[in-house]
């Protein structure tokens, strides 16, 4: 039986190549991506550049590309009071940008200074930052990172969403960032699939050790040791039906044009995760 998942191309994957934003758009699409995730980084250059926000929304259009979620690094939990400002002026901003380019969310991860910052904390700057995006058109997907002082795995994550309060509030998945963080495949055993709002996929190597990966050590799914077909298994259980969106951070890919690695990632999220 083939799983319901959708496919998505979180464009850190393509940064060996340095294309831009339009250039990113025409190899998802190509490649067979139904979704994409663009960085605001790479936005603002497009824009900086002299590029207008209905010519890109156009190119999505004109590809059928579907703008499942933005990576964007806003400071909305940091310990600072005037940074956490600072980061919801930011967010604001760019909130705006990405409901003109019809995106649907934005990965709000815990970005800043948070290492002391209590859980309680990060759920009611949560629930303020919900409020904010929402109210512009886009949907804050809940990150957390495995290596981060705070907010670091599933649980976490979990009792962020349920403290916050925020009703149908959605978590970002990655399964590196699952293992950095010590979480383990039973912690998403009860969860719903309204509860996910896109899966990061990508795999990791048995060397380097946990305790000194970095996102460059990333590989392909299936090239590693990641359950990555459990973790298939636990998300259609779930009921979750939307993106597994590939996140490489890899530093080249040989020989390989940017299509071709395209391609090939999406020929290892089918086999990995058996879409």
């Amino acid at each position: 039986m083939l799983l319901p998942f959708k496919l998505c191309l979180n464009t850190s994957t393509l940064l060996p190549y340095r294309l831009g934003v339009r250039e990113q758009i025409r190899i998802a699409a190509e490649a067979g991506y139904q979704g994409i995730e663009l960085w605001v980084k790479d936005i603002d250059a497009y824009l900086e550049a002299g590029g207008h926000l209905s010519e890109l929304r156009s190119e999505l259009d004109a590809h059928g590309l579907e703008f499942a979620n933005a990576i964007a690094f806003w400071s909305w939990a940091d310990t600072n009071p005037e940074e956490r400002r600072r980061g919801f002026e930011l967010a604001e901003k760019e909130l705006h940008i990405l409901a003109e380019l019809g995106c649907t969310a934005a990965a709000a991860p815990p970005y800043g200074n948070v290492s002391d910052v209590e859980l309680d904390n990060f759920a009611s700057s949560f629930a303020k930052l919900a409020e904010l995006a929402r109210g512009i058109g886009v949907e804050p997907y809940l990150e957390f990172w495995g290596k981060a002082k705070r907010l670091n795995c599933v649980k976490d994550a979990q009792y962020v969403i349920q403290a916050s309060g925020v009703a149908g509030a959605k978590v970002l998945l990655d399964p590196f960032h699952m293992y950095t963080g010590g979480s383990n495949l039973e912690d998403l055993a009860d969860w719903t699939g309204d509860q996910i709002g896109i899966v990061h996929v990508n795999d990791y190597p048995e060397v380097p050790l946990k305790e000194h990966i970095e996102d460059a050590d990333r590989v392909f799914p299936g090239d590693g040791i990641a359950p990555s077909r459990q973790l298939a298994a636990l998300l259609h259980k779930s009921g979750y039906k939307g993106y597994l969106s590939l996140e490489l951070f890899m530093a080249d890919y040989g020989a390989l044009t940017a299509l071709e690695t395209a391609k090939l990632g999406t020929q290892k999220i089918k086999k990995a995760y058996g879409i």
